[in-house]
């Protein structure tokens, strides 16, 4: 691997695991050149990529930061917490509504379950250090779930302590823009761009444990999937 991506492929591991955070400050070019060993066109090259990529900021005059972009791999499952946990950040949640209710038609299919099946509904805005992140709306059944205040910041821990754990996963992602409601709840302009992610978990018998929609800011998230080549010869 050329050394410039060497390099961005170490800088952009420090952003995503939180060595580096939002606006920290990156070394000056001929410093990083001296710190890693390389050329500064090296460094420069590798500066670039991750500016092209959003990861960092570069200011005249000022230097270059962290702009703080979360690059989130779409072949893991992993719930919102478990990964802020592992960026160094300290997740949290707003409560917009957490209940019971009965599944209509939509949320019954979506479920695998019976029109009137009751279910808990979980809708809150998920935030990292205290920044909001993504407006997140969940259904599970009750019978999976009987006490929506089970849920504390992790969904996915309230399942495991009822011995629940989720093998795999199907996620639909499509770009948007805000409303004037989302816009309020993530900080964001009105009709700024956001994604909108739909997740269905299911367990190891094959079924449905729960189903997520999600919008998260598009300023801030990169969705990131690994691709492999078959067998056959890519034409």
């Amino acid at each position: 691997m050329p050394l410039y991506l060497q390099l961005e492929a170490r800088l952009r591991h420090m952003i995503d695991s939180g060595q580096l955070r939002r606006g920290d400050v990156i070394p000056a070019e001929r410093e990083l050149a001296s710190m890693t060993g390389v050329s500064r066109v090296t460094v420069r090259k590798a500066m670039g990529k991750l500016v092209q990529d959003g990861l960092v900021i570069q200011k005249t005059g000022a230097g270059t930061f962290v702009s703080g972009r979360f690059s989130q791999p779409l072949s893991e499952l992993s719930g919102f917490s478990q990964d802020m946990r592992a960026r160094g950040f300290t997740p949290g949640s707003h409560w917009l509504d957490r209940q019971h209710a009965m599944a209509g038609p939509d949320e019954a299919m979506a479920l695998g379950v019976a029109p009137g099946t009751r279910i808990t509904r979980l809708k809150r805005i998920r935030t990292a250090d205290d920044e909001p992140m993504a407006i997140e709306t969940a259904i599970v059944t009750a019978r999976d779930l009987p006490d929506p205040s089970m849920v504390q910041d992790s969904l996915y821990a309230a399942f495991r302590a009822r011995g629940l754990v989720a093998v795999r996963a199907l996620q639909r992602l499509r770009a948007g823009l805000a409303t004037q409601q989302e816009a309020q709840w993530l900080h964001l302009k009105p009709h700024a761009a956001i994604l909108r992610i739909e997740r269905r978990a299911f367990l190891a018998d094959g079924r449905v444990l729960d189903v997520t929609y999600s919008t998260y800011r598009g300023d801030m998230y990169d969705f990131v999937v690994e691709l492999t080549a078959s067998s056959t010869t890519l034409s």
